[in-house]
C-alpha cells in the first residue's frame, strides 16, 4: 500500500495515533487537522473520555486512499 511509506517504522505497531503523530506523518499543522475535523473532511477520529483524540492507523490509511489521484 502506498500510504504505508508515510508512517515511520517505529510507529507501525501502534494501532491508534495521536493528533501530533498524524500531523507529523502528513507534514501538516495541527490547526489544519482540526480544520479538516471541523469541516468533516479529515479521517474519522476517536474521542477519549479525557477529551483527547486518536486516529486508527487503518482509518488514516483508508482516508488517504480516498485522496489518491486516479490519473
Amino acid at each position: 500500500m502506498a500510504t504505508a511509506a508515510l508512517i515511520p517504522l517505529a510507529r507501525k505497531s501502534r494501532d491508534k495515533l495521536t493528533v501530533a503523530e498524524v500531523c507529523e506523518d502528513l507534514q501538516v499543522a495541527q490547526s489544519t487537522f482540526y480544520e479538516w475535523r471541523t469541516k468533516r473532511t479529515g479521517p474519522r477520529c476517536i474521542k477519549l473520555p479525557n477529551g483527547e483524540i486518536r486516529v486508527r492507523r487503518a482509518e488514516l490509511e483508508r482516508w488517504l486512499d480516498t485522496l489518491e489521484d486516479a490519473s
